[in-house]
């Protein structure tokens, strides 16, 4: 297949799932046979130097970008309030993009366009009148419902009825386009049966992100040095920042008081400086690091807080895939089905946070065979090749269902 592929935000470098996710399944396709174009917004918030792409990331057959300034501000929420648009869809979209767009579809004969993210679907149209490729829109998450979580968690009354106005247009635009698409992909399954309930009837697919395991080589000496935490993630999702504040807030004093000599290691693109600024004992604010994998590797034990999201964790399937013990939440499992003290721990209080660091400090023997046990889940399920297999035999039984 020749397949287009639509992206909000240049998806390098890898360090934040939805790159990973868009990234991985690319080079999947290229590997089985298929030719893949990528055309990307290039955000001022995440722009990327394309005079900077490594070697290696060679798995496109051609690379356009579109620049554009998507900066949030109190002015453009506070305007957004007088209307009836969605924000989080209306400043992706541009012209320009839609000019570049037009003009790949009508030099390139596509039997695919992919578009990573539901927010990319009023650009469908414009698929529709320039080309007979099939259309398949994959979701990353089911977005009203991160926001629907944050406006519940909030304690600033202002800011939750602004949240709860951003999520309720974000969901009536969702449920408005999700059925507009040939073929609907889903990252999780749980998230599928979402859609479903909200009355998605078009021909669907699940295809979660997956990993390439030459480039996750575990690390098992970690199990062997003093216990240690890790968190990595991007810092300004705001899912990620809530959970760690929430953490470092309600568990890691606990933790502290007991385990004096246990360190805290935070690492994550755009840390906010009110983050880099504090200084709480054992725990370590790196910013973002060169490396993820090998930060990773340098810790035993993986902090995953999650309160808020949908979709999957891809910093949780890292982790496995490079044999660590993870903690996380049954938010942050979503998608993910692995079993409790088999190949994840799970904790969902302060207090069962804590009782998980608990487990892992008491049992040092056993965190070694949870770690192998994660790595063989995560081969077993996150191969980037065969998720890539996945979604072509999506696209087959969309053709089918279309011709019929």
């Amino acid at each position: 297949m020749r397949i287009l592929q639509l992206c909000k935000k240049f998806p390098y470098p890898l360090n934040d799932g939805e790159s990973i996710a868009v990234t991985f399944l690319a080079k999947a396709l290229r590997d089985l046979g298929h030719e893949v174009t990528l055309l990307s917004m290039n955000t001022k918030k995440h722009f990327f130097d394309l005079e900077q792409l490594p070697a290696e990331f060679d798995h496109y057959e051609r690379i356009e970008t579109s620049y554009l300034d998507n900066s949030v501000n109190y002015l453009n929420i506070f305007s957004n309030l007088f209307t009836t648009k969605s924000f989080h869809v209306y400043r992706f979209i541009t012209e320009d993009f839609r000019q570049k767009l037009i003009g790949l579809l009508t030099q390139g004969d596509y039997d695919l366009v992919l578009l990573e993210t539901i927010i990319l679907a009023p650009y469908i149209e414009v698929i529709r009148g320039h080309s007979k490729a099939l259309v398949a829109m994959r979701a990353h998450n089911v977005e009203h419902e991160i926001w629907a979580h944050i406006a519940a968690n909030s304690k600033s009354l202002p800011k939750k009825i602004v949240l709860n106005q951003a999520s309720s247009r974000l969901k009536k635009f969702e449920l408005s386009v999700m059925n507009k698409v040939d073929l609907f992909v889903a990252i999780a399954e749980s998230d599928l049966v979402k859609f479903r309930a909200f009355g998605l009837k078009k021909q669907s697919v699940v295809v979660p992100i997956g990993l390439d395991e030459k480039l996750y080589i575990p690390d098992y000496q970690s199990f062997r040095r003093p216990l240690s935490l890790s968190f990595i993630g991007s810092l300004d999702w705001m899912p990620n920042v809530e959970g760690l504040n929430w953490f470092l807030e309600t568990a890691w004093p606990a933790v502290h008081r007991g385990f004096g000599d246990l360190t805290f290691h935070v690492a994550g693109k755009k840390t906010p400086t009110s983050l880099l600024n504090l200084r709480i004992p054992n725990v370590t604010f790196y910013g973002e690091v060169p490396d993820a994998p090998a930060f990773i590797n340098e810790h035993s034990v993986m902090i995953v807080p999650l309160l808020s999201g949908s979709g999957i964790r891809a910093k949780i399937i890292e982790g496995m895939m490079l044999g660590k013990v993870v903690i996380t939440t049954r938010l942050g499992l979503e998608g993910i089905f692995a079993t409790h003290q088999e190949n994840i721990l799970i904790a969902d209080t302060p207090d069962e946070f804590v009782e998980a660091i608990r487990f892992c400090h008491s049992h040092p023997e056993k965190l070694i065979k949870i770690g192998q046990s994660a790595r063989t889940f995560a081969l077993k399920h996150f191969s980037n090749l065969a998720i890539g297999q996945v979604l072509v035999d999506g696209v087959e039984d969309a053709v089918g269902a279309v011709a019929g």
